[in-house]
């Protein structure tokens, strides 16, 4: 059953949704990745990484990788970074690679507005080998894809102050065609366009609680929106809950180690039909927050 399943999940989704961006639940920790005006908004440099493996039990089923780092540049009102996304699904690979750069205009009433553009590119390996072939003949399956780079820009905005935030992005703007080999699609690079906000409240002098959502437009699909509400606990632990809107449920956990040193981790179960193939999905982040020596604090920022 596990085959079968496998091999229809991979012809559906290199024919219909191949060019789906990859699935992230803990996009508040990593915001560059969708939205390069982001970069350096911390005030420090920031380095975090990211393994996400979905629906677990599920033959072929994604496995996301992400690796970034992103500082301001001193003196200026510049920010820089740079983002390694690497994602596996069934008998494709993909490593998306970018740098990102930001400028800040800043306000008198401590608002910012960052303005961001992507640079990078894709590339995609296809192993056909690893498909169940109902027809070993067919010429479509007789040539694997290796190494072919799709280039890519992206841009974004983001706005923020001490406790609310707000951004618009578009990550990937080319249309550059991939699966150019694959016979049952022609399709393009679709443009997903991402809106994402979420304000602070101080519940007290030890909790903070941060209602949060990032909603995803792609043409030919339907709205994607997570709604979120995390809280952080004496400036040490978070916990939160995450719905994806008709599709998960989430629970998200964050410890600081100490001022420099974070680690997280959230489960999704699927609200849908599909949970009855699958144990949910993980995700396992590290981050490190590079202050300088003599750099303090004074309230670490929720977002």
């Amino acid at each position: 059953m596990k085959k079968l399943i496998y091999s229809l999940f991979i012809l559906f989704g290199l024919s219909a949704s191949a060019q789906q961006e990859p699935q992230y639940t803990q996009y508040m920790y990593n915001p560059t990745v969708i939205n390069p005006a982001y970069a350096g908004s911390l005030g420090y440099g920031s380095l975090f990484s990211l393994f996400r493996t979905q629906w677990i039990g599920l033959e072929g089923a994604p496995k996301t990788l992400n690796l970034s780092y992103h500082q301001p540049l001193e003196s200026t009102n510049l920010g820089l970074g740079g983002n390694i996304l690497h994602d596996e699904i069934g008998p494709s690979r993909t490593t998306n690679l970018a740098v990102d750069i930001s400028y800040t205009i800043r306000f008198e009433n401590q608002s910012r507005l960052a303005f961001g553009l992507k640079a990078g590119g894709q590339l995609l390996n296809v192993d056909y080998n690893k498909l169940n072939h109902y027809n070993p003949s067919d010429v479509s399956f007789s040539n694997n894809i290796s190494n072919q780079f799709s280039p890519n820009i992206g841009a974004g905005l983001f706005y923020y102050n001490t406790n609310t935030y707000l951004g618009l992005s578009v990550p990937v703007i080319l249309q550059a065609k991939i699966y150019d080999e694959f016979a049952y699609t022609d399709a393009n690079r679709r443009q997903h366009v991402y809106l994402m906000g979420g304000k602070v409240y101080d519940l007290n002098s030890n909790i903070k609680f941060k209602p949060a959502f990032v909603a995803k437009m792609v043409a030919g699909a339907p709205l994607q929106v997570d709604l979120s509400g995390n809280f952080l606990i004496n400036e040490k632990f978070t916990v939160g809950l995450s719905y994806r809107w008709s599709a998960a449920l989430s629970a998200l956990v964050e410890f600081k180690v100490n001022d420099h040193i974070s680690i997280g981790y959230g489960y999704d179960r699927e609200t849908t039909r599909l949970s009855n193939f699958n144990s949910g999905s993980h995700e396992l982040f590290l981050q490190f927050d590079l202050f300088k020596i003599n750099q303090q604090l004074e309230t670490p920022r929720f977002f």
